[in-house]
């Protein structure tokens, strides 16, 4: 019961502070160390993307566009859909433009899940996933990947499995880890949620940066999955802006209905003038996307090899722009200490992977953010090596 000198009453997430990502970036700031903890690059946006800002700014694209995005934006993410994944998609009634991939999580979580209904994530998660399903409701149902590849479990989630399951999320390229599903993940989706009113929601805004020679698997290669399914994505990783705030989500027209309905109370709409400088980048320069895995795998093998005479230990990261390193043989504390002593006294600031676990297991862990220059990374990288030689 709310109390006169209470007006707060009971807080709706009560166990839910200042993300890490934050934490890390305020303490890295304020010891001058290097951060490869919060997932920016500090490198600057293509600029021919930026010109094209500019231009439409000018122009005059500054009043509210279409809610579900301008048709010349989801025109061109259906022409990209089709390019990379041979799929077809109809950008009027599939896709939604949205302020950011984490509104679009948002929005696809509140779109589906009443209250009590239970929604599997895998452990460790990025921390979006949690409060949205609470706010929402709905019970979270934490599977822990099986290490040491973070692979998801056949066991135990054909066991978590029930009648009140509505959901599951699955992040590929993974944050933090870098692991990347396979298309036996995707058939085992498929299986599991045969014939019941799961749904999955796949979070791929790290697509375009899976190395050696891997190919992405997206959600929408898979006919039976792409039916039962919302793929969310993100120009903010794509085009070194993450800070424009721009994503979408690709889901078949039942289900595009229901998120729509929720995204247009949420934010409406998204920025006019990116939306149209995007939807022109993406047309005259498809090169962009198709180069990033390379890109991104040349700064991967550079942090390696920088890395090579410290005492970390490491599997090379099969994705995204973020490697972990295991100090298991360099200090017995716990990471989010041996983070705070990275970023104070080394300067060079990590995120404890030990966050993104409901239960952690007994590891050692933290991960650095590679999308910087090879300039910030050497230097990062030295300062690591004159501790841990």
């Amino acid at each position: 019961m709310m109390h006169a000198d209470d007006p707060l009453g009971t807080s709706k997430l009560p166990d839910v502070g200042t993300t890490i990502f934050t934490v890390m970036s305020k303490l890295a700031a304020d010891h001058n160390a290097i951060n490869l903890s919060q997932g920016y690059p500090d490198f600057p946006v293509p600029t021919a993307l930026v010109d094209k800002l500019d231009e439409y700014t000018r122009r005059g694209e500054n009043q509210y566009p279409p809610m579900h995005g301008i048709p010349y934006l989801r025109e061109q993410i259906a022409l990209k859909t089709r390019r990379c994944y041979g799929e077809t998609v109809n950008p009027e009634t599939e896709i939604t433009v949205t302020s950011g991939a984490t509104e679009a999580l948002f929005v696809a979580i509140h779109a589906i899940v009443d209250r009590d209904d239970e929604v599997i994530v895998f452990d460790p998660a990025y921390d979006a996933y949690d409060p949205a399903i609470r706010l929402a409701g709905g019970i979270v149902r934490h599977l822990p990947l099986q290490g040491p590849d973070f692979a998801i479990d056949p066991d135990r989630l054909r066991g978590a499995v029930n009648q009140k399951t509505r959901a599951i999320i699955v992040n590929s390229p993974h944050n933090p880890t870098g692991a990347v599903i396979s298309r036996e993940d995707l058939d085992l989706l498929a299986s599991v949620t045969d014939g019941t009113r799961i749904l999955v929601i796949s979070d791929e805004v790290y697509e375009h940066m899976v190395f050696d020679g891997a190919g992405h698997q997206s959600l929408l290669t898979h006919p039976q999955l792409r039916m039962r399914g919302f793929v969310v994505s993100s120009f903010g990783k794509t085009v070194h802006a993450t800070g424009w705030k721009v994503g979408y989500c690709i889901a078949p027209p039942a289900l595009t209905r229901e998120f729509r309905k929720v995204h247009q109370f949420v934010t409406f709409t998204t920025h006019t003038p990116t939306q149209w400088a995007l939807a022109d980048f993406l047309e005259h320069h498809p090169e962009h996307d198709q180069q990033l895995s390379g890109f991104y795998q040349r700064k991967r093998d550079l942090l390696i090899s920088e890395l090579a005479d410290t005492g970390f230990s490491l599997s090379p990261s099969a994705g995204t722009y973020f490697q972990l390193l295991d100090y298991q043989g360099l200090s017995d504390q716990p990471d989010t200490a041996f983070v705070e002593y990275l970023t104070c006294e080394i300067g060079v600031a990590a995120i404890p992977v030990s966050v993104f676990y409901r239960e952690p297991p007994d590891q050692q862990l933290i991960r650095l953010c590679f999308a910087k220059h090879d300039d910030t990374l050497k230097e990062a990288a030295a300062r690591l090596r004159r501790r841990f030689p």
